[in-house]
């Protein structure tokens, strides 16, 4: 009798599976730092001292550096081993948090900040580069509509967490224990890590040596990109030599794109492959993550702002208001991520009217409702909105990298997160800065409630602008691919 061997699918699955929420519990607590920090600013204020260009850089600062990461480390995934990048990422991740926690000073929790955003720069790109590699086709879209889920529900839980360790630690040490929270955490994730993320990895047939000059030019340009956007404050002692960073954007990148060409022309690989932007799908969904990311976690910030210093709630409740986000944005990432391939990229412009829905009801909450009531209605538009961004996030990235090769997926998807980076530092200074140069113009007017509530409207009118702007980017892509295929010889 012929022996039976039981197929080998099971077990690949099952480690597919392992590999893929080790990654995302990754990412998961990458993200969580981007937001949860939001509601520590006025702890962290009482505690250490420091203005808003202070505050700012706590939060903007972390989304420089990551973006600063981001490209070098994906390539460098690519080449060599994703999962050796992932668990240098996560280790210097876990030691930057501690540095975080043990800060004595704002200038050094700053800096301790600033190398935090490189060890998420470094794990990020391999996070998207492994699912890449681990999924295929349909089952592609349903990873990435689970990872969306999660990072949505992150991303909006962040808050309410913060909120609840400053509840339980107090102004003083509570903000310290949303950066102590990541150790123990970081740690688990590392065990993980090196037990469950596949050690093989196909790689370009081609020259792989590391393009140390691209990868200096293009540095150079995200910093001179991003830095102007990141001192951007509102306050009255802004810098307008800062903008003088965007003549140092345009000649790096001027001079990165001719090195990147010749760099290939003479046979070897470039840090950035430009022939990915000749796909329309690759190209438009990096400008629609740019300009939504522009919007979404400064209005994050900003509604945590408002609620906190214009209308006096405490951080905790403060944060709570953002959970109807995260519960329903993990509902529709995950829908999303089952209709991606049927709705394609009419799904995210869905999405996006949905968000400027929910955006125009928090307005309305904030602006006209009683100081008592403003939070809680606040808190039931956010489902809008929550409804709105699962649509958005989770199916723009897999339509992204649809298209894109498997050999080339850290770098593609650290290109579409150097432009969430690039559009959260330019998000937090045009709605932010917009909030805080309201607050100071209207500083003498007795009603202080009404002085944030002219802040809130102009800063939520300004992301609103950015998610129209998605939206535009989103029509050209849906509407571009319905006229490829209309040309299509027809069988």
């Amino acid at each position: 009798m012929p022996k039976i061997t039981p197929p080998v699918s099971e077990h690949a699955d099952r480690s597919k599976r392992q590999a893929f929420w080790v990654c995302v519990g990754v990412a998961s607590l990458t993200i969580l730092d981007l937001s949860k920090i939001n509601v520590g600013l006025p702890a962290i204020e009482q505690s250490l001292g420091g203005g808003t260009t202070e505050l700012q850089l706590i939060v903007a600062g972390y989304a420089l550096a990551f973006g600063l990461a981001l490209v070098p480390s994906g390539r460098l995934g690519d080449i060599h081993s994703r999962r050796l990048m992932f668990i240098v990422g996560l280790s210097s991740f876990t030691v930057a948090s501690i540095l975080c926690a043990l800060a004595p000073t704002i200038e050094f929790l700053i800096v301790a900040r600033i190398l935090q955003g490189i060890a998420a720069g470094i794990q990020m790109p391999q996070v998207l580069g492994l699912i890449q590699q681990l999924f295929q086709g349909a089952a592609r879209g349903r990873a990435f509509g689970l990872f969306g889920a999660v990072i949505g529900v992150s991303t909006a839980f962040g808050p309410t967490l913060g909120g609840l360790l400053i509840a339980v630690g107090g102004p003083d040490n509570g903000w310290r224990l949303s950066f102590w929270m990541n150790v123990p955490l970081g740690l688990l994730a590392l065990f993980f890590a090196m037990r469950v993320l596949p050690k093989r990895q196909s790689h370009a047939r081609e020259r792989t040596g590391l393009d140390l000059v691209g990868i200096l030019l293009l540095g150079i340009a995200t910093l001179g990109l991003m830095l102007p956007f990141v001192l951007t404050t509102g306050a009255p002692t802004d810098d307008p030599r800062r903008w003088f960073w965007l003549i140092v954007f345009g000649l790096s990148g001027a001079a990165f794109f001719w090195w990147e060409r010749r760099y290939q022309h003479i046979g070897k690989s470039p840090v950035v492959n430009f022939a990915l932007f000749r796909t329309a799908s690759y190209r438009n969904g990096i400008l629609i993550t740019t300009a939504y990311f522009a919007a979404i976690p400064p209005y994050f910030l900003l509604v945590t702002l408002f609620l906190q210093q214009g209308l006096g709630l405490e951080p905790v409740f403060a944060g709570m208001v953002s959970i109807s986000f995260a519960l329903a944005s993990a509902v529709t990432s995950w829908i999303g991520g089952r209709l991606v391939f049927c709705w394609g990229r009419q799904l995210v412009a869905l999405g996006l009217v949905t968000v400027m829905i929910g955006f125009v009801l928090v307005l309305l909450a904030g602006l006209f409702a009683s100081v008592g009531l403003a939070p809680w209605l606040i808190a039931a538009a956010m489902t809008m909105t929550g409804v709105g961004g699962g649509l958005v996030i989770s199916p723009n990235q897999t339509l992204t990298l649809t298209e894109v090769p498997v050999t080339q997926g850290g770098v593609a998807g650290s290109m579409a997160q150097v432009g969430q980076r690039v559009g959260t530092a330019i998000g937090v200074a045009a709605i932010i800065s917009t909030f805080y140069a309201t607050l100071y113009a209207e500083a003498s007017q007795p009603d202080r409630v009404q002085v944030f509530r002219d802040g809130f409207l102009n800063g939520i009118l300004v992301a609103l602008v950015l998610v129209a702007v998605a939206l535009v980017f989103a029509l050209v892509d849906l509407f571009g691919h319905r006229a490829e295929t209309s040309a299509l010889p027809k069988a």
